[in-house]
C-alpha cells in the first residue's frame, strides 16, 4: 500500500495536491466555530451519586449550590440608605434576568439568621448568591450575558463576579487569548529552527503544511463531536502543540530518509518508494502507538479528559494522513529543489547528506561510550531519576477551581475573598436528598441531629428544624416545608467550613454517606466535597482499564514491530520511569511552590489537579513511544541486516539521535509556550510534557536505551518459537534492498568500522 502511495505521489501529485487543498478548505470551514462550540467544565462524573442528587435538587426542588456570586464592596457603611437602595436594585436586576433560578442577597435577607453568613468578618463586603439553571453551556452563556452588565461600579457599590459559572466563563475567555499568545511565541521560534533543522527553506515549509492539516482537521473533529456530546475547550491547547509537534516529527523522519535514499543514487520514484516502505511504515506504527495512548482517555467518565482523547485522535489521524499522502506529493513536486533556499547555508559546516555511522558522529560516540560502561551509566541515571521521582510520593490532589485562573481574574479574587472573609460559604457545604418517601418528622429530626454531629458539619437546615452538635437549636423558619419537602422526598442542607478538596472533606462525605437514612428512603449526597470524592473514585476505578489498554496494546504493537518480548517490556518500563520523574517535578513546582519562576505567575494551593497525571500519562506515554518506534526501526533494520546487536544499537542511535533530539526540541517549544497561559492545569501540561520530551530524547534514548540493550545483548531480540513464527508471518518487516537497487549505492556508503570491534558483543 505504501509503495502505491509513493507511485501516486510521483505520477499523480497534482491531483493529490488539488484534492488535499479542497479537503483542507472543507475541514477549515467545519472547524471555524470551534471556540463557540466547545465548553468549559467537565470535571464531574455525570453518572455519580453527587450528580444524581444535584439533578434531583434542581428538577424537583428548584435548589442547589449557588454558581454565580457577586462580591459587593460599598463605599459607605452597610446600613447607609444609599448602600441599601443600590444593593436592593442590584439584587432585583439579577433576579429578573433570564436563566437565573434563585437569588439570595444580604440586602433582602436581613432578619434571616442566614444573612450573617453573607457579610464579611470586617463588615466591609457582602455577597449576592445566585443559581443559574441549565447545563455547563447554558450556565456559561447566562453568565456571559449578565456579568458585564452587573459588575464594576453600580452606583455606590463596586461589584465583582465569581463562582462556578464565572470560573467557566473566564476560563473560556482566557483559553482563547492564551492560545493566540502561545502561538505568537512559539511559531516564529519554530519557523527559524525548522530552517536550521531541515537545512532548507523549502523543506522547512513541509511540516507546516502537514501541521495545518492535522490541527485544522482535529478542530473540525471537535466541532463535529460537540454536536453530540460535551467537549472541553481546553482540548484546543493540546491540538495546536501536538499537531505541530507530530507534523515536525513525521516530516523530519520522512524527509531525512528521502535524502538518504537520494544520496545513495536512487531516482525520485524509487527513493520515495523506499522512504515510505521504511520511514513511512515507521510513521504508521508510531501513529498507532500515540493514538492508542490518547484513545485510552476515553475510558474515563469526565468529558474534560475524553475531550483530549477526541483532540489527540484527530491530530494523530490527520498528521498520519498528511505525512503519508500530502507530504510525498509535496516532496515529488519540489524534486531537487527540496534542498534549496537555505538562508543559513554560509554559516553551516559542510556535512554529508547521510548520517555518519563510521564512529565519528556524536550520537555514535555517545552510544559506544555508554555501551562500554552500561552498569555505571544505568546506576547514575537511575539515581538522578529517583531524585526527581521522590516528590511524587507526597502528591495531594484536587480539582480546578477559581485558583487555577490568573490571580488578576475576578473569579479568583472573589474566590479568595470567600475563603478569607466568608468561611461558612467557601466550601458551600453538602446537600442530602432523601428520595423514595418523605419521612415522619421524628425520624427526620433524628437523622438531621445525627448529621449535625459529624466532624466537619457546622449546621443542618431542614423542614424539621435547625440542628447543631446533635441538638435542635431552632425550629424550622416559616416556609421551610416549601423549600425542603416534596411529596415523595425531602432534602437537608449541611453547612461546613471544611475544605472541599481535602482528605478531611472526603472523610466528611464518607461519614455522611455512612449514616443510615430513615426507613423507606434512599440518601444521595451532593456538593463540592461530594463531587470531588465521586470524581476521585471514578478516576481511580477507570485508571486500571486505561493503563491496561495502553500497556497491552503497546506491547503487542511493539512485538509486531520488533519480534521481541524484551524490547517492548523495556520500552514500557523506561517510559514509566521518565513519566514518574516528570510527575515528581510537577509536584515539586506546582504543589510545593518551588522554582515557580519556571511556570510564571500562578496560585500555589498545596494540591495538584487530579486529572493532570492521567492526562500527562497518556500524552507523554504516546509521545515517548513515538520516539521509541523511530529509534527501534533503525536499530531493528540494522540488526536484521547484520545480526550484530551492539553495532545495530550504535547505528540506530547515530541515525536517529540528531533527528529525535531536533524533533523533541521543536515539539517542546510549543508545549513550553503553554506555560505562558493563565490556566494552571494547562501550565502543568505544557511544562511537564516539555520536560518529559526533553528527558526522553536525551536521557532515555541517549543513555538508558544503549546501556540496557548492551546488557541484554542478543536476548533483546528473543521470542519463543511460536511467537517468532507468528511475527515472521504477521509482523512488521523492513524491506531488504534488492541487488538491483544496491548497485546504485556508491561504494563509499558502506560502514568503515564495526562498533563491535570496539565493544565486545554480549550474548
Amino acid at each position: 500500500m505504501l509503495s502505491r502511495l509513493a507511485s501516486l505521489a510521483v505520477h499523480r501529485r497534482r491531483l493529490v495536491l488539488i484534492l488535499s487543498a479542497l479537503g483542507f478548505l472543507l475541514i477549515a470551514v467545519i472547524s471555524g466555530p470551534v471556540m463557540t462550540a466547545l465548553s468549559a467544565g467537565g470535571f464531574d462524573d455525570p453518572d455519580s451519586e453527587s450528580s444524581a442528587a444535584a439533578e434531583i435538587l434542581e428538577n424537583r426542588f428548584d435548589a442547589g449550590d449557588a454558581n454565580f456570586i457577586l462580591l459587593v464592596t460599598p463605599d459607605q457603611a452597610l446600613d447607609d440608605p444609599r448602600t441599601q437602595r443600590d444593593g436592593q436594585r442590584l439584587t432585583s436586576e439579577l433576579a429578573d434576568r433570564d436563566g437565573v433560578e434563585s437569588v439570595t442577597s444580604y440586602f433582602t435577607a436581613q432578619g434571616d439568621p442566614a444573612a450573617s453568613e453573607l457579610v464579611s468578618k470586617e463588615r466591609d463586603q457582602v455577597l449576592i448568591l445566585a443559581r443559574l439553571g441549565g447545563d455547563d453551556d447554558e450556565i456559561t452563556k447566562t453568565a456571559e450575558e449578565i456579568a458585564p452588565e452587573l459588575t464594576g461600579e453600580q452606583g455606590s457599590l463596586e461589584v465583582k463576579s465569581g463562582g462556578y459559572a464565572e470560573f467557566n466563563r473566564q476560563a473560556n475567555e482566557s483559553v482563547e487569548k492564551d492560545l493566540l499568545l502561545a502561538e505568537s511565541i512559539a511559531v516564529p521560534i519554530t519557523l527559524l529552527l525548522l530552517i536550521l533543522v531541515f537545512r532548507s527553506g523549502a523543506a522547512a515549509l513541509l511540516p507546516l503544511a502537514v501541521a495545518g492539516v492535522s490541527v485544522v482537521g482535529s478542530l473540525a473533529i471537535l466541532v463535529v463531536v460537540a454536536q453530540f456530546t460535551s467537549v472541553s475547550i481546553f482540548a484546543t491547547n493540546l491540538t495546536t502543540a501536538l499537531g505541530l509537534g507530530l507534523a515536525i516529527d513525521y516530516s523530519l523522519f520522512i524527509v531525512s530518509r528521502y535524502r538518504e535514499e537520494r544520496a545513495a543514487g536512487r531516482d525520485q520514484e524509487e527513493a520515495l518508494r523506499r522512504t515510505l516502505d521504511t520511514a513511512g511504515r515507521t510513521v504508521l506504527f508510531s501513529s498507532l502507538t500515540v493514538l492508542l495512548s490518547l484513545g485510552a482517555l476515553l475510558a474515563f467518565p469526565l468529558y474534560y479528559l475524553t475531550s483530549f482523547a477526541y483532540a489527540g485522535i484527530g491530530v494523530v489521524l490527520f498528521a498520519m494522513l498528511g505525512s503519508l499522502v500530502l507530504l510525498p506529493a509535496l516532496i515529488s513536486l519540489l524534486g531537487h529543489r527540496i534542498d534549496k533556499f537555505d538562508p543559513l547555508a554560509r554559516f553551516r559546516r559542510k556535512r554529508p547528506p547521510t548520517e555518519r555511522t563510521d564512529g565519528q558522529g556524536f550520537w555514535y560516540r555517545l552510544a559506544t561510550f555508554v555501551m562500554r560502561r552500561p552498569v555505571p551509566v544505568l546506576t547514575l541515571v537511575l539515581i538522578g531519576l529517583a531524585v526527581l521521582v521522590a516528590p511524587f510520593g507526597n502528591a495531594s490532589y484536587g480539582l480546578p477551581d477559581d485558583r487555577a485562573l490568573s490571580k488578576s481574574s475576578e473569579a479568583a479574587q472573589v474566590g479568595d475573598a470567600l475563603r478569607d472573609n466568608f468561611p461558612a460559604l467557601a466550601g458551600q457545604g453538602l446537600q442530602v436528598v432523601l428520595d423514595g418517601a418523605k419521612p415522619p418528622v421524628g425520624e427526620l429530626s433524628s437523622y438531621a441531629a445525627s448529621l449535625s454531629g459529624i466532624d466537619g458539619i457546622e449546621r443542618v437546615d431542614s423542614s424539621a428544624g435547625v440542628f447543631q452538635d446533635g441538638e435542635l437549636v431552632a425550629p424550622a423558619p416559616p416556609g421551610a416545608a416549601e423549600v425542603f419537602d416534596a411529596d415523595d422526598s425531602t432534602w437537608l442542607s449541611l453547612q461546613s467550613v471544611t475544605e472541599a478538596y481535602s482528605d478531611d472533606g472526603q472523610d466528611m462525605v464518607a461519614d455522611v454517606r455512612g449514616l443510615s437514612p430513615p426507613e423507606g428512603t434512599e440518601s444521595k449526597v451532593s456538593g463540592m466535597a461530594a463531587a470531588y470524592s465521586d470524581t476521585l473514585d471514578s478516576l481511580w476505578a477507570a485508571l486500571p482499564y486505561a493503563a491496561t489498554i495502553i500497556a497491552v496494546l503497546t506491547f503487542v504493537l511493539l512485538f509486531l514491530f520488533t519480534g521481541s518480548l524484551l524490547v517492548p517490556l523495556k520500552a514500557i518500563i523506561m517510559n514509566l520511569l521518565s513519566l514518574t520523574a516528570t510527575f515528581g517535578a510537577m509536584v515539586f513546582i506546582f504543589q510545593e511552590g518551588n522554582l515557580t519562576f519556571l511556570a510564571g505567575d500562578f496560585t500555589v494551593t498545596g494540591q495538584i489537579d487530579v486529572t493532570m497525571p492521567i492526562l500527562m500519562f497518556c500524552v507523554i506515554f504516546g509521545l515517548s513511544m513515538d520516539y521509541e518506534v523511530f529509534l527501534l526501526s533503525r536499530i531493528k533494520e540494522e540488526y536484521d541486516r547484520t545480526g550484530d546487536n551492539t553495532a545495530a544499537v550504535a547505528h540506530g542511535i547515530q541515525s536517529t539521535g540528531r533527528l529525535i533530539t531536533a524533533a523533541a526540541g521543536l515539539m517542546a517549544i510549543f508545549f513550553l509556550a503553554l506555560v505562558f497561559t493563565s490556566f494552571t492545569p494547562v501550565k502543568i501540561l505544557g511544562l511537564g510534557t516539555a520536560l518529559a520530551i526533553a528527558m526522553d530524547a536525551v536521557v532515555i534514548r541517549g543513555l538508558l536505551v544503549p546501556a540496557f540493550m548492551r546488557l541484554a545483548g542478543n536476548a533483546n531480540w528473543w521470542a519463543p518459537g511460536p511467537l517468532r513464527r507468528f511475527h515472521q508471518k504477521y509482523g512488521f518487516h523492513h524491506e531488504r534492498p534488492s541487488p538491483a537497487t544496491d548497485t546504485k549505492a556508491p561504494a563509499g556508503s558502506a560502514r568503515t568500522e564495526d562498533p563491535a570491534e570496539r565493544v565486545p558483543t554480549r550474548n
